[in-house]
């Protein structure tokens, strides 16, 4: 990792630290455009076939029903997914709306409800790793909204299969259809439907370049579909004093490096902590990884910088808008307030960011590569939308009506003030 002196920084220097590395998406767009649209028209055997090519693999069948499934875990496998998923349940069922109804004056009643998004699309990236994590982080928040229709898309190992720990979950979630396929083909399966995947309305989930790609080309296009959110690789910022141990901080700036050589992890220190301590630290533990080749290119990506106090590193931090921050300080909690820009926070020793990821309850599909100044993580809210209503009197129509017209006429819009007028013209008749 790189170290910088905050103070020796000019606000140039500082501003281009908090930029993440440039995403070519014109090139990616151009590779992953071809394959959205042959699904569309091919469908099913076009999904096959890009998996084929990108996986090797052939999923025959390419879906599964979850009536269908049937799982056998070994019983401590189990009792850590179905403790996380309790957690996970608690939390996201704590998020739920009260419809609202408001009378903003005699007459004129406002009301908003809260429905489900009907049909919704969930994409657990695989390759590297299987992700249950991510199927809870997605699966629990749908089901408790209200979902209909659950589509779970993911790669299936070299054999053809999907991880049970994610079938299980996927049963658990009530998950309509898993669909054997990854990348920017399962995406868009979701978004247009195919002879065995059911349309969605909005697409959820972490990916690869080509996967973000394809949801950001096809919420703009005519398969009529939202997202999540706009995502780049993961990321931490831990910001550390002299009270923070040098070994939680590495393996805390290491859990994120493993996840791939193109993460990033930022590490804010004050200038009495031990940088050197916690940089060894780094080189002791990186040698034991299994997925050390990850981490080391992450690392290559990543920096250190020290700053006077732990405010100028609350600071550089709500700048850099990390996906996850880590406050490790013996000002934690107070710290923790003036946080402004930020996906997921984790305060304390005691709480690493791996707590979050898996299983004390908060989503860990967040946003990254700067997006957490205007998007949060993903809520129940981001399975839910919000539908307003309106019910107004005779009374209600004569104390806003002149107000109304008034507006109407100001923009020019004579039908918008007829229909106001011609309803208060007849009240005034009717005497």
């Amino acid at each position: 990792m790189k170290s910088y002196t905050y103070s020796s920084l000019s606000t140039d220097q500082i501003e281009a630290l908090t930029r993440r590395p440039k995403m070519d998406f014109t090139s990616v767009f151009k590779q992953v455009q071809p394959i959205l649209d042959d699904v569309q028209n091919n469908g099913d055997a076009a999904i096959r076939r890009y998996t084929k090519k990108f996986d090797g693999v052939d999923p025959d069948p390419l879906t599964i029903n979850t009536e269908e499934i049937t799982v056998t875990l070994p019983p401590q496998i189990k009792e850590a997914l179905d403790r996380a998923l309790s957690n996970i349940f608690k939390f996201h069922r704590e998020q739920f709306s009260a419809n609202l109804k408001v009378q903003t004056m005699k007459g004129v009643v406002c009301s908003r409800i809260v429905k489900p998004i009907e049909r919704v699309g969930l994409y657990i990236p695989g390759g590297t790793a299987p992700l249950p994590s991510t199927t809870m982080m997605l699966g629990v928040p749908a089901f408790v909204a209200g979902c209909k229709t659950i589509v779970l898309a993911t790669p299936p190992d070299n054999s053809g299969n999907i991880p049970e720990s994610v079938l299980y979950i996927a049963k658990k979630i009530g998950a309509t259809k898993v669909v054997k396929a990854g990348g920017a083909q399962a995406i868009a399966g979701m978004a247009f439907g195919t002879e065995t995947i059911p349309k969605v309305d909005k697409l959820f989930g972490p990916g690869n370049q080509y996967v973000t790609a394809a949801k950001m080309i096809l919420q703009n296009s005519e398969a009529m579909v939202s997202i999540d959110m706009p995502a780049g690789p993961s990321e931490v910022l831990i910001i550390a004093d002299e009270t923070a141990d040098p070994e939680f901080i590495a393996a805390d700036l290491l859990s994120q490096a493993e996840h791939g050589s193109d993460s990033q992890v930022v590490l804010v220190v004050t200038e009495k902590a031990n940088l050197d301590a916690i940089l060894t630290a780094v080189s002791n533990q990186l040698e034991s990884l299994p997925r050390k080749d990850f981490a080391s290119g992450a690392l290559k990506n990543s920096f250190a910088i020290v700053v006077d106090s732990t405010q100028t590193a609350m600071s550089f931090s709500n700048t850099y808008a990390p996906e996850h921050l880590i406050i490790n300080t013996k000002d934690a909690d107070k710290l923790a307030n003036t946080v402004e820009n930020a996906g997921s926070v984790f305060i304390g020793q005691w709480t690493p960011e791996s707590m979050g990821d898996y299983a004390s309850g908060t989503n860990h599909t967040l946003p990254t590569y700067g997006y957490a100044r205007m998007y949060s993580g993903v809520s129940l809210q981001s399975f839910q939308k919000f539908i307003t209503m309106q019910k107004i009197s005779k009374a209600g129509l004569k104390n806003l009506g002149p107000t109304v017209e008034t507006l109407a006429e100001i923009e020019g819009l004579e039908a918008h003030k007829r229909a106001v007028s011609l309803r208060l013209e007849k009240l005034k008749n009717k005497g």
